[in-house]
């Protein structure tokens, strides 16, 4: 009976927390430049630099604000960003040579 319970718990409040845990982490490495996000304060602003730990906000033009990546609460916006999937032609060309 009690490892149902704890099989129970786990399934119901552990996993879950686990996996909104590694959604935010995720959404706050894929952080880059130009995205609007929303801090976890209620703070709107638009990425302009990212480091390891922090990341700079323009919250107004002219205005910007330092932050820890993990104050980043989500993404509202994602800036368009050049797929680098496939090489370029003359990249292609100087491979093969």
């Amino acid at each position: 009976m009690i490892a149902l319970l704890f099989g129970v718990m786990y399934f119901m409040m552990i996993r879950p927390q686990q996996k909104r845990r590694r959604e935010a982490e995720q959404m706050q490495s894929e952080l880059g430049q130009g995205d609007e996000v929303v801090t976890i304060g209620g703070l709107y602003g638009t990425v302009t630099e990212v480091d390891d730990d922090t990341v700079l906000l323009e919250v107004a033009p002219g205005v910007q604000t330092r932050y820890a990546r993990p104050a980043i609460a989500r993404v509202t916006t994602r800036a368009e960003r050049p797929e680098a999937t496939e090489p370029v032609a003359e990249e292609a060309d100087a491979v093969k040579e």
